[in-house]
């Protein structure tokens, strides 16, 4: 099943990102990384409570997709099936905030 999540503009606040889940209810993150892999772009994103606390917990991955419209430069996140492609490029995301994020296996 494929997940799609639009972006809505001017609803980035301290790297606060609103999506839009597949049953059109808005879901919060914040926006940790941008991860380039095989020249496809993926987003790493963590779960925002209602409290606008952050959630301990997994951090969710999502492609980046250019939506092809000349009216608009939006971008799609869709989520990602290959187990492998979501281990590398939270490997790569691990490795580069190795120093910032306490990461519990």
């Amino acid at each position: 099943m494929e997940e799609n999540f639009e972006g809505l503009e001017g609803e980035e606040l301290d790297n606060i990102v609103i999506l839009n889940d597949e049953e059109g209810n808005e879901v919060k993150f914040e926006f940790l990384d941008l991860v380039e892999l095989d020249n496809e772009e993926y987003v790493v994103l963590l779960p925002v409570t209602e409290e606008g606390e952050e959630e301990e917990g997994e951090v969710v991955i999502l492609k980046v997709e250019d939506i092809d419209n000349e009216e608009s430069d939006e971008e799609s996140y869709v989520s990602v099936e290959d187990e492998d492609i979501l281990n590398k490029v939270f490997e790569m995301f691990k490795e580069k905030f190795k120093d910032d994020f306490d990461f519990v296996d």
